[in-house]
This record gives C-alpha cells, structure tokens and sequence, in this order.
C-alpha cells in the first residue's frame, strides 16, 4: 500500500484523487490546497482525508510515499525538489517544469535518491493514441511525412503561461510517444496576445526533422469552436484522429501520392490514390486510470515510465524555445 499526498485540488486535482482513492494499492491521505474553498469542498467530498493549506505537511510527511503535484507549473521545480529530497516518488502534472534547467535538475535529484518521477502525460494511456503507436509501430502508414495537430477552444485564458505552455504540452507529448526515435531539430513559433496581457492566446508552432518529415501545432484560446485533431500521414496510408467524435474517433484511409516518373520535374507524373476507409476498435478505459496503474507498476517494479522526467524535459525543451522563436519572429531555433 502506497501512502500518497496530493498538492493542489483545483480543476484537474478531483480527477486525480478519484482516481488514486479507488485504486487498490493506495491510500490518499491528505490533500493540499492554498484556496480555503477548494478546501471545503474536499473535505466534503473525501471526509476521511486530511486536509492543509501547507505543502510542507505532505513533503515533510515521512509516512507518505509518494506526492502528486497538481498546481501551477511555476511552482512544480520546488514542490517536486522539497517532495524528492524527502524521500517521495511524484507524480507531476504538466508541464513537467518552467524551464529545462529546473527539469534537469529534478531528473538528477530523482536519481540520486533513487525516486521515480511520473509526468502526467494523461493522453499516452488513452486507447486512440495506444493504437496510433501500434499501428505506427506497424509499419502501417509506411513511411511517415507529416504530424498535423489542432488543439483549439475558446479559453480557459491562464495568467501565468501563454496558450503554447497551456495547450501544446498534450500534442507534443503525444507526437514524442508515437514517433519513438524520431526526434525534432528546430522549431519555429508564430503567435499573437490580442489583450495587452503580453502572452499569446493563439499560436503556431512548427518542428523539423532531419528525414523531411515536418510536424505543426495549431493553439488557440480564441475560437469560436472546439477542435482536437490530429493527422499523421504516410506513403501507404494516413490517418485522422479526432478526439471528440465518440464513434470512429480514428480513421485510417488508403489514401496517398504515388510518383510514376520522376525524368525531370516537368515530366514528373502523379497518381492520387484514394481506397478504403477503416476504424480500428479503441480500448475505452479512462486514461487517468489507466496512468495511475501503471504509476503504481513503475513503483513496484522500478520500471522506467513512458512519461519519465526525461519525456517531460523533451516538452519542456521544445516549450523553452518556442518562446525564442517567438521572439525572434518565428526564427527556427535548435532543439
């Protein structure tokens, strides 16, 4: 059994104590929160638990194994050092941390006292992107030419982070998962704040890789509609996923470009080939659930998580300079 503490009990923090408090190897303990409202509601929801306004009761907690932190991500580096050099694993909600320094830093703690580090990278354990990776793995798709992504709604507007650290977290994480050794080169990031807040509420973001293949990020706090889709395609197949759609939420089209000749750009000849429509059954299990399942193995096991510090640096690090490129107008900037 695996004593446990959550830090921060605001929109996401509920998600992930249901979660914890029904999973059978742990034991939630106490909860955490500065606002005295969300106190009370869980106080109301869990009377069992303990509740604190004062982090320090969780990390300086020697009964407690391991500390979820659910707050802002400028505070994430000394939550997660002050739960770490007190002997805790943590789980940690993204983005892993503000700066790549900061995740370096908690990376080399974590292994040095020997703790585990989960990042909750919560779309990974759902069943579409479980899927991706395995038909991707596949060989499927064949080769892969581009990683299309639309992550848009109208707010929630943050106060401390622009709409990139808000939004494209999920997206890139994802796309770090399913390419596997594919890894970007540089980025360029265009954006835009339109209430003299100086953080962007709509942005764009584009990686190179070094095979030609692209992938692009569009971020948007401004639309007037919901949108969470991604397109990934290849030269035997493509794909669509869209994450709100509840039946045939992936799509999986033989579909593609075929070169006949390639004697001269002129002569070039181009056959579009357009086949059959398929939609692979998804495993429906709550991602969360799921996570938390697999933190528990991790811990257990000593395994090394998909979403380890190191997978929450690799976000980081493409966040960090998005924020160059963005102030150099889009300037592509090594990774």
């Amino acid at each position: 059994m695996y004593r446990t503490g959550i830090i921060g009990y605001g929109y996401w923090g509920p998600k992930i104590v249901r979660n914890l408090y029904t999973h059978p190897d742990i034991e939630v303990v106490k909860i955490v929160d500065t606002n005295q409202e969300r106190i009370k509601l869980a106080q109301t929801s869990y009377p069992y638990i303990k509740v604190s306004s004062d982090a320090d009761d969780i990390c300086k907690d020697s009964t407690i194994d391991l500390v979820t932190i659910a707050t802002p991500v400028l505070t994430h580096y000394e939550l997660g050092k002050k739960a770490i050099e007190n002997g805790k694993h943590i789980f940690i909600e993204k983005p892993f941390t503000s700066t790549t320094k900061q995740a370096e830093s908690l990376i080399k703690l974590a292994e040095k006292n020997q703790r585990l580090i989960m990042v909750d990278h919560t779309f990974l354990f759902t069943g579409a992107v479980r899927k991706i990776k395995k038909i991707i793995n596949e060989g499927s798709l064949g080769k892969l030419y581009y990683y299309d992504s639309v992550r848009i709604n109208l707010g929630l507007f943050q106060h401390d982070i622009n709409v990139i650290w808000d939004l494209a977290p999920h997206d890139i994480s994802i796309m770090d998962y399913i390419l596997g050794d594919k890894k970007p080169i540089s980025v360029s990031s265009v954006g835009a704040g339109h209430f003299g807040r100086r953080l962007e509420d709509v942005a764009y973001l584009t990686l190179k890789f070094e095979d030609n293949f692209i992938a692009h990020f569009s971020v948007n706090w401004l639309s007037p509609v919901k949108i969470r889709r991604t397109l990934l395609a290849g030269d035997k197949k493509m794909l669509v996923w869209n994450n709100l759609q509840t039946d045939e939420e992936i799509k999986i089209y033989d579909a593609g470009v075929e070169i006949k000749s390639k004697e001269g750009i002129y002569n070039m000849l181009v056959d579009y080939r357009v086949g059959d429509m398929y939609s692979p059954v998804l495993d429906r299990t709550e991602a969360l659930t799921a996570e938390i399942h697999y933190l528990v193995q991790c811990i257990r096991t000593k395994e090394k998580p998909i979403n380890d510090g190191e997978a929450g640096f690799r976000v980081v690090n493409i966040l960090e300079k998005s924020d160059l490129s963005l102030k150099s107008q889009g300037k592509f900037i090594s990774i």
